[in-house]
């Protein structure tokens, strides 16, 4: 065991623990090897029912269960992304174990690791009256290293003193976050709070004024901008990164997470894989989007068509289908001069999807790539 904590000390990465029926034994551990400074960020003991229900957000149905487990280390998970930079997973440990009284079910154990991508979760239900509550604890502890070794791909396993019949099962899934990273699964909402909430639909929370952008970084001018929609539309606004973009690589799962960390504690984001505003109308029905004037003249340009008038007049009828709707900031142009919506060519007949922000409402010079140059 010892050998296994030095390797998860040198691992370069670090732990948000929440334990709760026992697992106690492991923190103890971690912490009595040198290095457990590298290794936890945090551990949490929310033992009572409502300590529990307060750091999951809701009352569990069982405190005791595989389900639990995987709330408790998603929002472990959301704490140490919030504590530490870098390479964090949370782990969560529920148990049900010998007590001062009798219990009428069984003696078990659920661990659930988050990490970016991947929600695993080890169940072991023990023999009933077979160990005392020291014995017991130290099956979970053992769970807990166990893991964290293969959450981290560690040579080093832990050994779990099982007994005959009992049988370690193992679930692995793609966490939403992972999930909208690699597969079109549709748009998730990551809340101001930091957490993904893959159940809430667009439907259940349009309609919003989105702000869509690579967010490279994330500055005041977009921040101001959704502020300055929010009281134009009288909607609450939220903004919206694609994973994918016509004309750069795939972000990977870790800058998707960077961009998404500078949101949180300041606004919702909707995380996609629809680079172009055809694909998100698709998304997003009865969005109001609001962009720059430069990005406004290239959807109604020719030559981002192919040259093609006809697909031009078929993505514009597809936003009017959608019931979709385009505001308009003005933007200042390299040379210093200035483009607002009366700048640009639209197309007669569609020109009520476009609506102009007046430059007394909003006007921030503001450039990503500048802001970008001048950090290097």
């Amino acid at each position: 065991m010892n050998q296994l904590i030095v390797a998860l000390h040198a691992a370069p990465a670090q732990w948000v623990l929440v334990l709760t029926g026992g697992g106690a034994s492991a923190a103890a551990a971690l912490l009595s090897v040198p290095g457990g400074s590298r290794t936890l960020l945090e551990i949490v003991v929310p033992y009572c029912e409502r300590s529990l229900a307060e750091f999951i957000g809701r009352q569990p149905e069982s405190s005791c269960s595989a389900a639990t487990s995987q709330a408790m280390a998603r929002q472990a998970l959301a704490r140490a992304r919030w504590l530490a930079p870098g390479e964090v997973f949370g782990l969560a440990s529920t148990a049900s174990l010998v007590s001062d009284r009798p219990k009428r079910g069984d003696h078990r154990v659920h661990v659930s690791t988050a990490g970016r991508e991947l929600l695993r979760t080890w169940s072991l239900t023990l023999n009933k009256g077979a160990r005392d509550r020291f014995a017991e604890d130290n099956v979970v502890a053992g769970l807990i290293f166990h893991a964290m070794a293969q959450t981290l791909g560690l040579n080093e396993l832990a050994s779990i003193p099982l007994l005959p019949g009992e049988k370690i099962d193992e679930v692995t899934e793609r966490t939403p976050l992972g999930l909208a990273c690699r597969d079109n699964t549709g748009p998730v909402l990551i809340g101001a709070d930091g957490q993904v909430y893959p159940a809430v639909s667009w439907d259940e929370a349009r309609p919003w004024a989105l702000v869509p952008g690579a967010f490279n970084p994330l500055h005041g001018a977009h921040l101001a901008l959704a502020a300055v929609a929010e009281r134009l539309e009288g909607k609450p606004a939220a903004f919206e990164l694609s994973v994918v973009n016509v004309d750069k690589p795939e972000l990977s799962t870790e800058e998707v997470r960077r961009r998404l960390g500078q949101f949180v504690y300041r606004a919702p984001i909707w995380l996609t894989r629809a680079p172009r505003f055809v694909d998100k109308a698709a998304l997003f029905p009865r969005a109001t989007f609001v962009v720059g004037a430069d990005t406004a003249e290239r959807l109604v340009a020719t030559h981002y068509y192919q040259d093609d008038e006809h697909l031009l007049r078929q993505a514009l009828d597809l936003f009017r289908r959608q019931r979709c709707r385009f505001l308009v900031a003005g933007r200042a142009g390299p040379k210093g001069d200035y483009l607002a919506l009366d700048g640009i060519a639209i197309p007669e007949d569609y020109r009520d999807l476009f609506h102009p922000i007046a430059p007394e409402d909003f006007r921030m010079d503001v450039s990503s790539t500048a802001l970008r140059e001048r950090a290097f």
